[in-house]
């Protein structure tokens, strides 16, 4: 389904502007077999919508195929999930190492969670733009 080096899904056009394309992705067969399907949120039984480049000229309810790196997928899991955990850790061990009490060192390490996933919160117009999904082509 694709290079090695992107994740592909098909979708039908829903809506689109002058630089943008809303995409509905279709569920496949093949999202149960793949090793990300528990970390991918294109995979699942629910429909999303995915907001796409226009690369091509397409028309609403169109069939077409959704292109994404696979290197933002990774970029994804580093950001929602590796670098929390670390911070969880990180405290965790740090307060625990202090004789914090374990119930206070495993608050406050759940704690510090918040600030972070707030950041990321506020700054989701700035990471929105280093994930792209583009239109590769109209499938007939």
């Amino acid at each position: 389904m694709g290079e090695l080096n992107t994740i592909e899904h098909t979708g039908i056009v829903q809506s689109i502007d002058d630089k943008h394309v809303d995409v509905r992705i279709e569920t496949h067969p093949s999202c149960a077999g793949c090793m990300a399907t528990s970390f991918c949120n294109v995979s699942g039984k629910e429909e999303k919508v995915i907001r796409a480049l226009r690369t091509v000229d397409v028309n609403t309810g169109d069939h077409v195929m959704v292109v994404m790196e696979r290197s933002m997928g990774l970029r994804a899991l580093f950001l929602g999930y590796l670098i929390p955990f670390l911070i969880l850790i990180s405290l965790l061990i740090l307060l625990t190492s202090l004789n914090v009490p374990e119930f206070v060192a495993g608050l406050s390490a759940f704690l510090s969670l918040i600030p972070y996933y707030l950041a990321l919160y506020l700054g989701k117009e700035k990471i929105s733009r280093s994930f792209s999904f583009t239109i590769k082509n109209q499938i007939k």
